[in-house]
């Protein structure tokens, strides 16, 4: 998509910044509570694409901006694209998040007062988001054959081994060893 030209959505090495597959089961750590913050948009009527477009420009300014400024809180994002769009954000914390998005000195808040002005009653464009605030150690992952992916690549990528359960990553009583061989 050309209003994607040249941003790079993870801050990450060069030399990190692939795709490359690691055999076997993985999972995420993270020191602390994390957020999870999912947003995205959905064109409700085809006439409306240019607008979208305009949207998505926004929308790559200021992931742009958070991946050049990790002192703003975001950790990693994850981008999905179709008619509707998902964005998967990891930040060190709720302030962090709400910081930004108020932040006179930032792409969000002129991006906001825009989409608002363009489209706000049309009901041509929709946006939306979800907010989770995960304390420190409630969450659980396995990524099996897969690059280093979401809140791996926000936190450390560690491999997960052959006897472990998502109870047991979830640190909670297991229900016994798991039904199916781990590879």
């Amino acid at each position: 998509m050309p209003y994607l030209d040249g941003v790079k959505f993870a801050r990450m090495e060069e030399s990190e910044m692939t795709n490359a597959v690691f055999p076997g089961r993985y999972t995420a750590r993270i020191e602390g509570d994390v957020v999870v913050f999912l947003i995205g948009s959905r064109l409700n009527r085809m006439r409306s694409l240019p607008r979208m477009l305009r949207v998505g420009r926004q929308m790559t300014r200021m992931q742009s901006e958070l991946m050049s400024q990790p002192d703003r809180g975001c950790l990693h994002m994850e981008n999905f694209f179709g008619r509707v769009t998902l964005s998967v954000q990891y930040w060190r914390d709720f302030e962090s998040l709400e910081r930004y998005a108020r932040a006179a000195d930032a792409e969000h808040l002129g991006a906001w007062r825009e989409f608002n002005r363009l489209v706000r009653d049309s009901g041509d464009i929709g946006i939306w988001h979800e907010t989770y605030l995960v304390p420190a150690g409630s969450y659980e992952t396995v990524y099996g054959n897969m690059p280093a992916f979401g809140l791996a690549r926000a936190g450390t990528h560690a491999p997960a081994g052959r006897h472990s359960t998502a109870a047991s990553r979830a640190r909670r009583t297991s229900q016994g060893p798991a039904p199916v061989e781990a590879y």
